[in-house]
């Protein structure tokens, strides 16, 4: 007779306000009070203590993350900064600081693969960890895995276990901040069946105001409805996945590699900046995000054979210019040097809004030749965004 499989035990692990929690390691004093982190340098006036108040901001950039006690006055990660003033106009603003934050993240996940080896990264600030064969009682091991994490980074998580990977995201909001919960399918009705629709991960505000009209508002309420009136409202496969996710039923594995295939860097402006005025700064920036883009190609161990340019206009026209080159790279020059020569496709007659660049076609040492890839004279210019671009 073939062994019954064990109940798998999936975690779902997210650092608390990450961002906003790495600023107070270096901003103690800052504990316990409003904090909005946004943008990549803080464009209010310095006050008392050296700090920005939100109230002083005067841009278009948008909230990055907010300690708690911003996020209690309304303000969240999206919100324009603008309409952040208007509601938490007392709270300190810090620009992001990506470098620390890739620290963090590089030492929470170490942590906790000296615990649990399976795991699945989703981003710089969460993951999704395999416990089932991880010897040890689910609440404890849970615990031990935020205890490694906080001796780490001096840092708090909440944590979710459950049978799956839908139910582990969920159970980790329950609890915030520095949760741990843990739950069966037993627990579905009462724990999960009360929440709003939106809790499951993958119901957005449009499936949400959706369902709103349908008079489901709750994941029990989805759960109850009718699974043909789903099929009939959202198609075959989304209402077939949302009768099963309001179940609470997922079968998805635990990811451990996933193939990267572009590694990109982008940054809206705080004001709109003109192609020849505002040309030394638009240098400055392009070089940043070459640089950007060729660290995290590093980090991953990967080379970029097609490179290319984002540009959005003032009037939010947007429009991307690639080149592809012989050979795959990975050095900062080279990718400048192909960014310059997609730039010279670009008519510019509009302010610009957004820059970015990305390297995609990514291969892995050895599985691309390393040969010449642009010539030197490519990148000799002083100004990347001198008059010989814009005619």
């Amino acid at each position: 007779m073939p062994a019954v499989p064990p109940i798998r035990r999936i975690a779902h692990l997210d650092m608390d306000a990450f961002f906003a929690s790495v600023e107070l390691l270096s901003h103690p004093d800052l504990k316990g009070m409003p904090v909005v982190v946004g943008g990549r340098r803080a464009a209010g006036t310095a006050e008392a203590g050296g700090y920005a108040r939100l109230r002083s901001y005067a841009g278009r950039g948008v909230v990055t993350t907010a300690t708690y006690e911003a996020r209690a006055l309304g303000v969240h990660s999206g919100l324009g900064l603008m309409k952040a003033a208007a509601l938490a106009p007392e709270a300190i603003l810090l620009p992001a600081n990506f470098d620390a934050y890739g620290k963090c993240s590089r030492l929470f996940k170490a942590a906790v693969a000296r615990i649990a080896p399976v795991f699945e990264d989703r981003g710089i600030d969460e993951i999704y960890i395999d416990l089932t064969e991880v010897p040890g009682e689910t609440r404890e091991l849970a615990q031990r895995l935020k205890d490694a994490v906080r001796r780490a980074t001096g840092l708090t998580c909440s944590v979710g276990v459950t049978p799956n990977k839908l139910l582990s995201k969920i159970a980790s909001e329950l609890d915030k901040p520095d949760g741990l919960t843990v739950l069966a399918m037993e627990d579905v009705p009462a724990r999960i069946w009360p929440l709003p629709a939106g809790a499951v991960n993958g119901i957005g505000p449009k499936a949400s105001a959706r369902l709103a009209s349908l008079g489901i508002r709750t994941i029990g309420e989805l759960a109850a409805a009718d699974p043909l009136l789903l099929l009939r409202q959202f198609g075959k496969c989304y209402g077939a996945w949302l009768h099963e996710a309001a179940q609470g039923l997922d079968d998805s594995p635990v990811v451990t590699h996933r193939e990267c295939k572009s590694v990109s860097c982008e940054t809206t402006f705080e004001r709109d900046l003109h192609p020849r005025t505002d040309r030394a700064a638009l240098s400055r920036i392009l070089v940043d995000l070459c640089e950007r883009v060729a660290r995290d190609l590093a980090r991953k161990g990967c080379k970029g054979r097609t490179l290319g340019i984002k540009l959005r206009f003032d009037d939010f026209r947007t429009l991307t210019r690639d080149v592809t080159l012989d050979a795959a790279t990975a050095d900062p020059a080279v990718i400048l040097g192909a960014a310059r020569t997609c730039l010279r496709r670009v008519t510019f007659d509009r302010r610009i809004r957004l820059l970015g660049v990305r390297a995609g076609s990514l291969a892995r040492p050895g599985e691309e030749d390393a040969g010449p890839c642009a010539s030197a004279q490519a990148v000799e210019a002083p100004s990347l965004f001198d008059r010989s671009l814009f005619g």
